[in-house]
């Protein structure tokens, strides 16, 4: 059985990237990209859909581990009856093939190490042809290819289709084990240098870090999620993933089951706001560009989300030969929200345009160009109904949040005309601005509950209407905006964390077409807490703030959702969206006031 999900230590090459157990077992990776194939899902079943353990002989679970310093370089230490070693996984940053490298430390006196490498290609339905060539191990199916080399005092041999490495390490022995992959049509990868690559690749961390400008009190946490983040970026074109997984439920057993490997437009805003303000200019402009190339078309095409290289046929499957994470099924790869119509995207894309625009960064006529075609969309369809932030598949609804997006991309769309001087029809535009603002004044706020509601017309709260304040739809004295963060806060509670919304109830199921309920949603957290800055209530929101942190893994690495009652994480991990509202969130509660 896989570990819980925060038992996993993340990993990665900044193309792709893989989870680590406690038990020393890689249990998740994907290659050559994050969204390519498995060739190790014990994540979503067992052993038998592929891992590679290194462990001492008889032991179940590390001592300890950390990360070392701000870097993504895993080191575990296992004390074992007969001595003591140490475990360095990494994954150094990509020349020609993506390579995942492991260094056994012995600490002090004599241990006996296994290793188990179970390669089982396409989600785990695949199983290699293995071969030994020239004191190496080669596994081969269809077009991948992976190559293991060890050091020559490991003894290795094949056993019930997995290779099985033994090796006996002493007080200042060092033994590396490097596993590359390559398209199985290409010849012999090049021989790594392990140890060189280790220096390499710490450097590069320790570079990356410094370059971060928060110095606040909650500095490790952000430094942590903004190295996070900066693994999710596919690095040749600067996509970030919403997270490395796919199919970690929202609820153990449920069928709330996704796959995030993709990029999503909506956490476009936020994601650029905590790099620029971390100082992060480069990424933050390579998140654009990626942006830019993705959305290029024609306006009406516009999707939620794309591929890492801005790919836009993102085909949802159901991997039925997989048991699912601790037996949650079905496991899906893809996503069809892809084809859904969620309004809110249109303006998450002018705001993250606007916020570059702010920050320096130029706008180019041909940029201009397209957010005018975007505009001219918006103004036909912005009162269509859609399926929204959450992504529901229970039919299109006019749901508030895109309604206060699509305010938003015309607000941003008038400041930047004004800002340029460039071409628009800024009238009409504000025109329509006011009219979106008095629609949904008038339609989605209901005086009975005093509070914003899900959509038009109902009774649900939506921890996204929150966004009245967030965006500036309304300021944090009006009533309205006050009613609707405290309603947020009490209805929505899990304890102590918030739900996206209400879920389980017949009415609900028929609103996001799901059966179940599901954990605390904790960006939906991490928003409160600003909204309760934003109202005046600072130490309210700082303690929901570090409540939430606070449930993060001994490596500071936070999914998507939080169990309250089992005590656990839940969904895709590490998430990019909570991780960006981590860092978001620190830097309003250390702004001055």
């Amino acid at each position: 059985m896989p570990g819980r999900i925060e038992d996993y230590a993340l990993i990665g090459d900044l193309q792709t990237a893989a989870l680590v157990g406690r038990d020393g077992s890689v249990d998740w990776l994907c290659l050559p990209r994050f969204d390519s194939p498995s060739c190790f899902a014990a994540l979503l079943g067992g052993d038998e859909q592929g891992h590679w353990r290194i462990a001492p002989v008889g032991a179940v679970e590390c001592t300890s581990r950390a990360y070392r310093g701000d870097s993504l370089v895993l080191e575990t230490l296992w004390e074992t009856p007969t001595g003591t070693v140490k475990v360095i996984d990494f994954m150094p940053q990509r020349d020609r093939t993506p390579d995942l490298m492991r260094i056994v430390e012995g600490v002090s006196g004599t241990v006996e190490m296994r290793g188990e490498l179970r390669l089982r290609f396409d989600y785990g339905r695949v199983v290699p042809w293995v071969r030994r060539t020239d004191h190496h191990r080669v596994a081969v199916a269809g077009p991948d290819s992976v190559w293991l080399r060890g050091h020559p005092s490991i003894r290795a041999y094949g056993k019930d289709f997995a290779t099985v490495s033994e090796f006996t390490v002493s007080a200042g022995d060092r033994v590396p084990i490097v596993m590359s992959w390559l398209p199985s049509h290409h010849s012999t990868p090049p021989r790594q240098d392990a140890e060189r690559s280790l220096l390499e690749t710490l450097l590069a961390w320790q570079e990356w870090a410094s370059v971060c400008q928060y110095q606040g009190r909650y500095r490790d946490a952000v430094v942590r999620s903004l190295v996070i983040l900066k693994a999710l970026t596919f690095d040749p074109t600067g996509g970030i993933v919403a997270a490395v997984t796919a199919a970690l439920p929202e609820q153990i057993g449920g069928e709330r089951n996704w796959d995030y490997r993709f990029c999503w437009l909506r956490d476009s805003t936020m994601t650029l706001s905590a790099l620029l303000r971390s100082g992060y200019v480069e990424e933050a402009s390579a998140w654009r560009e990626w942006l830019l190339r993705a959305i290029a078309g024609d306006p009406a095409d516009l999707q939620t989300m794309y591929g890492v290289a801005g790919e836009r046929r993102l085909t949802e499957i159901v991997a039925d030969w997989l048991p699912g994470y601790e037996g949650s099924v079905p496991v899906r790869f893809g996503n069809a929200a892809v084809d859904q119509l969620q309004l809110d995207v249109y303006g998450e894309v002018i705001d993250t345009l606007h916020l570059a625009l702010t920050a320096g960064i130029p706008m180019e006529r041909h940029v201009w160009g397209l957010i005018r075609a975007l505009m001219t969309f918006l103004d036909a369809h912005w009162g269509d109904p859609d399926e929204g932030l959450w992504e529901v598949r229970g039919g299109r609804r006019h749901f508030v949040h895109s309604k206060v997006m699509c305010w938003v991309a015309f607000d941003r769309a008038v400041k930047m005309a004004e800002a340029t001087g460039l071409p628009a029809p800024v009238e009409h535009w504000r025109t329509v601005r006011d009219t979106i603002h008095a629609d949904v004044c008038a339609k989605g706020y209901d005086p009975a509950l005093g509070s914003f509601t899900q959509y038009y017309g109902g009774k649900e709260l939506d921890a996204a209407t929150l966004f009245v304040v967030k965006t500036g739809f309304l300021p944090p004295d009006d009533p309205r905006v006050i009613g609707t963060v405290e309603a947020v806060r009490d209805q929505l509670d899990h304890g102590g964390f918030v739900r996206r919304y209400s879920t389980g109830a017949v009415e609900d199921s028929a609103i996001d077409g799901l059966a179940g309920e599901e954990g605390a949603f904790l960006a939906c957290s991490f928003w409160l807490a600003d909204a309760l800055v934003a109202i005046g209530r600072r130490e309210e929101g700082r303690e929901l703030f570090e409540r939430v942190a606070a449930i993060s893994n001994d490596l500071g690495l936070i999914s998507e959702e939080w169990d309250p009652v089992a005590a656990r994480q839940l969904g895709n991990t590490p998430q990019a969206f909570t991780h960006v509202a981590l860092v978001n969130t620190a830097f309003t509660l250390d702004e001055e006031h």
